[in-house]
């Protein structure tokens, strides 16, 4: 009776190893190359699975997650033969887990060596300066490299990117002297502008100044020629007005006898000016006779009255 438990407790614990041994459990984003017999048999995906217990083996254990490889620093030589230290980041995914099995032997290492020859040819083909502002070029180009020769892989290469590109010591000391000269002459460059622009400005302000002091004058000239204009027939006007009026005074009853007073009146009164003046003067010998004076302006008067006899 002891010794057949005992072979009891001996199959349960034959059979308990057996099922730790053929029962799996794949994790997700996971996927097991199973072998049987020592030729493939198939893909576990996630999930249980149980294999044939002495025929089945787990040979390979892959990750189907986008994975990231980091490139070493290694030098490269640009085209004007300039060494230049790079590394870089690799990022990339196992879409075919046979190929990536049986395909090669170690896919990142081959995809990191390879990314490293396709970075070297790369830079090789463009200037030190341009190294900087071609990354992108760079990295689509390495990307592309790699894509053609990790598809029987069944690898897929997601992104490159290029980490540093360090110039050697000597080579950085005349970059930042060139940087140095190129900002020191644009500097100079714009304050030369700005000096010219300042000098158009002014020049043009002082220019329409000029301008708009000219068109001031000539406004005022205007405006001054038009006012003694205006005050010209403004006095002329009044002036015939006046000698219209006084012409009608002189034809009514009693005119005649006011234009002898008003004549007498002036010649008297300029002969007194005239004598408060000059302390010797020479009279003609008719200026006494006030009487005669007022019969000749009276008689230049009604000459100019009387209308002239038609022929």
């Amino acid at each position: 009776m002891d010794g057949g438990l005992l072979v009891v407790l001996g199959l349960a614990l034959l059979v308990i190893i057996l099922i730790a041994k053929t029962a799996i459990v794949v994790p997700q984003q996971s996927a097991y190359i199973v072998e049987r017999l020592g030729r493939y048999a198939g893909t576990l995906e996630a999930g249980f699975h149980i294999l044939i217990p002495f025929l089945d083996v787990i040979r390979y254990k892959l990750s189907l997650k986008e994975q990231a490889v980091d490139i070493p620093e290694q030098v490269c030589i640009t085209r004007d033969n300039v060494q230049v230290a790079v590394d870089g980041v690799l990022y990339l995914k196992v879409l075919n887990p046979e190929r990536a099995s049986y395909g090669i032997s170690d896919y990142l290492f081959a995809i990191a060596q390879l990314a490293q020859t396709a970075l070297r040819s790369e830079v090789g083909k463009i200037e030190l300066d341009r190294t900087f502002e071609e990354r992108t070029n760079i990295n689509t180009a390495v990307i592309n490299e790699l894509d053609k020769a990790s598809e029987p892989w069944g690898v897929k290469v997601l992104r490159y990117e290029i980490k540093n590109i360090t110039p050697p010591k000597d080579v950085l000391n005349a970059m930042e002297k060139q940087m140095r000269a190129e900002r020191e002459k644009r500097a100079t460059i714009l304050h030369s502008e700005g000096v010219r622009d300042s000098a158009i400005n002014t020049a043009e302000g002082e220019k329409q100044q000029v301008i708009k002091a000219s068109e001031a004058r000539k406004q005022q000239q205007i405006n001054e020629a038009e006012g003694e204009g205006a005050a010209i027939l403004t006095v002329a006007t009044a002036t015939a007005e006046g000698i219209r009026r006084i012409a009608e005074t002189i034809q009514q009853p009693g005119g005649m006898e006011a234009v002898q007073l008003r004549v007498a009146e002036q010649y008297i009164g300029e002969f007194g000016k005239l004598a408060k003046q000059n302390n010797t003067i020479i009279l003609p010998a008719s200026l006494t006779d006030v009487g005669g004076m007022i019969a000749t302006a009276m008689s230049v008067i009604k000459q100019s009255e009387t209308p002239p006899a038609r022929r």
